[in-house]
């Protein structure tokens, strides 16, 4: 009996100590994440050969719209669309866009999380011989969206950011959670695809 509550004991504070050092990793993750982004406005983004906006919310998809009309970008890459979806689903609004022509855009419809977007998304821009990109994602988004795309992205292709604001209706500390989880999850899978 005495032997099984030693036993006990040893599992509870290891479990107790494991606790400790994930709360510690997810509270620096999350530091992480909620770093805040530089502010730039449309007008004031240098001109970059292909811009990348991940799906996510409508938000993302009108701003970088709002960048492919003022000719930020020569091509738009829209990175995690359903299968399905026709462009006029995705934007509605493109005929009151005279300057936009359809055959700047990319509907990249096989990538469903981060590295997928990321790994889709480079297949487009070899294609259509992008130097350099905009990655276009939320503010709580783009920290991992970063060092996913960094990550897979050859260093001569330039990476510049674009944080589009997060929406008002998101549930803060719900959301921020979820993206720590996410965040520190893709850390794992770095560091294991560095080890390996």
């Amino acid at each position: 009996m005495l032997l099984f509550k030693k036993v006990k004991y040893k599992k509870t504070v290891a479990l107790f100590f494991l606790a400790l050092i994930f709360l510690g990793l997810f509270l620096k993750e999350r530091s992480l994440v909620l770093q805040p982004q530089p502010k730039v406005l449309i007008d004031k983004l240098e001109h970059v050969d292909c811009g990348v906006v991940l799906t996510g919310s409508a938000g993302r998809i009108r701003e970088a719209f709002e960048v492919l009309a003022l000719g930020k970008v020569n091509k738009l890459i829209i990175s995690g669309v359903y299968k399905d979806t026709k462009l006029h689903e995705i934007f509605p609004h493109l005929p009151y866009y005279p300057e936009i022509k359809s055959d700047s855009i990319v509907l990249e419809k096989v990538s469903g999380t981060t590295y997928e977007n990321a790994l889709q998304s480079l297949i487009w821009a070899k294609k259509l011989q992008c130097n350099n990109i905009l990655l276009m994602t939320s503010e709580l988004h783009m920290y991992r969206s970063l060092r996913t795309f960094k990550a897979n992205f050859p260093a001569e292709i330039q990476i510049k950011t674009f944080a589009i604001a997060n929406p008002a209706k998101e549930d803060r500390f719900y959301d921020e959670a979820i993206e720590t989880f996410k965040s520190l999850f893709y850390s794992v899978l770095l560091i294991v695809n560095q080890i390996l």
